[in-house]
């Protein structure tokens, strides 16, 4: 199959960090197309290793993918800290912050990066930026999209409830929520908007993730291999 250099280092940084697991981890399984070529080396290490291991999906469709791929399932209730998450992102700062959500799963996104040990960041080369800008995927519950629109617009960005590709009307969560993208035009301190974007009443999550830098590997695809970044 021929890939372009890019769909080539979304696998080849999907496999590294699949490779990096270890006989009995439980992960943090991703949402988005290179998290799941991180699936598709874990299945082959189980059916290779005898690989045992066991995943928190971040969404349904994680969960669908996960099942189909012999990849046995767990919860946070029975695993409330995780060894390691492994998960894509829209963009990566030279700090290692992040935005994600641009595929609607960034709570639970969250949620699973906060129990993790470890973040492992799986990329291509195109999604490292000098400073993080655009679309900031935001999930408000629908009783509240109003106000919080508001509430965006004052701190300077353009919110667009997020439409759905295949259907009339907004994107549904599987929080059953919805998906603002709110467009900024550049972020000069990313740690400041999210804990600004949090506080407002109705927001669920954005997807901003400052917090977990420290814990953070990011592992880019490129062209001779993957480089490894760390603070």
């Amino acid at each position: 199959m021929n890939l372009t250099p890019s769909e080539k280092g979304k696998r080849d940084a999907g496999f590294h960090a699949a490779d990096c697991v270890e006989d009995g981890m439980v992960l943090g399984l991703g949402t988005g197309s290179t998290a799941y070529h991180a699936m598709v080396r874990l299945s082959e290490r189980r059916n290779e290793e005898h690989l045992s291991i066991s995943g928190v999906p971040t969404s349904l469709q994680t969960a669908i993918r996960a099942r189909e791929l012999g990849i046995p399932l767990t919860t946070l209730d029975d695993h409330p800290c995780i060894d390691m998450a492994i998960d894509g992102a829209d963009q990566v700062d030279p700090s290692l912050r992040l935005i994600k959500g641009r595929g609607a799963a960034l709570t639970r996104e969250k949620v699973v990066a906060e129990a993790a040990r470890r973040l492992v960041i799986v990329a291509d080369a195109g999604k490292l930026v000098s400073q993080l800008s655009g679309l900031v995927p935001v999930e408000v519950i629908p009783f509240a999209i109003t106000p919080v629109m508001n509430a965006i617009r004052v701190l300077g960005a353009d919110p667009l409830i997020r439409e759905g590709k295949a259907k009339d009307g907004p994107v549904i969560t599987d929080n059953g929520n919805y998906i603002l993208d709110c467009r900024f035009d550049g972020i000069s301190n990313p740690g400041d908007l999210e804990e600004m974007l949090t506080t407002i009443p109705g927001i669920v999550e954005c997807g901003l993730f400052c917090r977990y830098a420290k814990k953070t590997t990011v592992i880019i695809g490129e062209e001779g291999g993957c480089r490894v970044l760390k603070v």
